[in-house]
């Protein structure tokens, strides 16, 4: 089963990522992509979770004994860095303008 997002709907995204809402992560895919019905590109991924990383860092700094959440923002640590890993080896000048845009540097 699948989330409209596109992620699995049972997965551990089902419980993280619906932390943005809707419209701030629309605006974060209008921001990021790459034309008018991209929604899949690494870069518009990466940004996607990095705002949701800045959420849940947000809400652990709160909540310190949420260890739960705390493994989710690992995993998407590390989703985020397969994405930059892949894009670094394909396209370096994208990637380098995506570490500025997101301010990763």
């Amino acid at each position: 089963m699948r989330h409209e997002g596109g992620l699995h709907f049972f997965g551990l995204y089902a419980t993280i990522i619906p932390m943005l809402a809707t419209k701030k992560k629309q605006a974060i895919i209008k921001k990021n992509q790459i034309h008018d019905k991209d929604t899949g590109s690494p870069e518009v991924q990466v940004a996607v979770i990095s705002a949701a990383i800045a959420e849940l860092a947000k809400h652990l700094k709160k909540h310190k004994k949420d260890n739960h959440s705390r493994r989710g923002l690992i995993k998407m640590v590390s989703d985020r860095r397969t994405h930059l890993k892949y894009l670094e080896r394909t396209n370096k000048a994208r990637y380098n303008a995506l570490m500025k845009k997101i301010e990763l540097v």
